[in-house]
C-alpha cells in the first residue's frame, strides 16, 4: 500500500507500507527515493516484517517545499510518520543522508518506540571538516555539489552514479538499469529541496545525537565508499554509539546495498533476528 501523510507544516509525504508483523522502516540517501529499498523491503516483506519507507519532503513524490528543508525538520517528518502510524518496537534503518535523519531522530524523540537502529553508509557524525573533525571534507567538496546541482543536475545525477556504486573502480560491472533508476529518482525531487540538503547531510553535527542511541546498533559501511569516506564515519560513529556492531565490507561501494544485496540482506535479517 502506498499513502500521503499530512504533516505539521501541511507538507505531503508519500511512503509506502507492505506486509505485515514487526515494523521496519527506511531512510533513504540523497537525492534518492524509497524507491532505493526495494530489494531490502521485499526480502524482509517476504520473512514476515511490515516495512515501511518514505520520501524525505522535497524527494521522489513528496511535496517539493521551499523551505524547512532541515535535518531537524527531516526527522520531525520521520516522527510523525512513526506516530500517525503508532509503530512500535520499530527496527530503524538509514542510508547516508537517511542515516542522519535516523540519528536526528532519535537526538529529538529518543528512542521509546525503537527496538534497533541499522546505520548503512551514513553521514554521522559530521561531514565537513572542522577543527573538531579535522579528517571530514573540505567545504569545497559540497560546494561543488551545490554548483553542478544548480547547474546541470540531470547530467551530474548520472556522473554521480558512477562513485556512488564504484563502477569507476577496476573490475567493477557497470549497470546501466542500476545508473537509470539513480537518475530517475533523483529527478523526481525538487531542485531546491536538494540544493538545502546538501547543506542540512554535510554541515550536520550528529555528534550528541550518536551519544543518545541506547539500543542496539549496527553499523555498515563499505571501506571503498567515495561518497562518505569510512574513516570520518563509521569508525567514529561506531565509537560513539554505546552498543554498536560495526560491519565493514571491504572494497564495497556507497551504494552497497544494491551492489552488495545478498550480503546486506543476509547481516540485516541476521541482527533484526539476533
Amino acid at each position: 500500500m502506498s499513502n500521503y501523510l499530512t504533516t505539521k507544516d501541511g507538507t505531503r509525504i508519500f511512503y509506502k507500507d507492505w506486509s505485515n508483523g514487526q515494523p521496519v522502516v527506511f531512510s533513504h540517501g540523497w537525492p534518492l527515493s524509497a524507491d532505493a529499498w526495494d530489494a531490502q523491503m521485499f526480502f524482509l516483506g517476504e520473512r514476515g516484517y511490515r516495512v515501511i519507507a518514505h520520501d524525505r519532503r522535497s524527494h521522489g513524490r513528496s511535496d517539493q517545499v521551499w523551505a524547512n528543508n532541515t535535518m531537524d525538520q527531516y526527522a520531525d517528518d520521520l516522527a510523525e510518520l512513526i506516530e500517525k502510524l503508532d509503530l512500535k518496537d520499530v527496527i530503524l534503518i538509514g542510508h547516508s543522508t537517511g542515516g542522519g535523519e535516523v540519528t536526528r531522530y532519535v537526538g529529538r524523540h529518543g528512542t521509546k518506540r525503537l527496538a534497533k537502529v541499522v546505520l548503512l553508509g551514513a553521514v554521522p557524525p559530521l561531514m565537513l571538516k572542522t577543527e573538531a573533525y579535522p579528517g571530514g571534507l573540505p567545504i569545497e567538496v559540497f560546494d561543488d555539489i551545490r554548483k553542478n546541482t544548480l547547474g546541470n543536475r540531470t547530467q551530474f545525477f548520472k556522473d554521480l552514479a558512477i562513485p556512488f556504486y564504484g563502477y569507476n573502480r577496476d573490475g567493477a560491472v557497470l549497470s546501466e538499469g542500476i545508473r537509470d533508476s539513480f537518475w530517475l529518482q533523483g529527478m523526481l525531487g525538487g531542485i531546491k529541496g536538494q540544493y538545502e540538503s546538501i547543506k542540512a547531510f554535510s554541515e550536520s553535527d550528529f555528534t550528541e545525537d550518536l551519544k543518545k542511541i541506547d539500543v542496539p546498533t549496527l553499523i555498515v559501511h563499505g571501506d571503498d565508499d567515495q561518497i562518505v569516506p569510512i574513516g570520518n564515519s563509521a569508525l567514529r560513529s561506531a565509537k560513539l554509539v554505546p552498543n554498536a556492531t560495526l560491519k565493514v565490507y571491504e572494497g564495497a561501494p556507497h551504494g552497497l546495498s544494491q551492489t552488495h544485496t545478498d550480503r546486506f540482506n543476509a547481516d540485516l535479517l541476521a541482527f533484526i533476528q539476533g
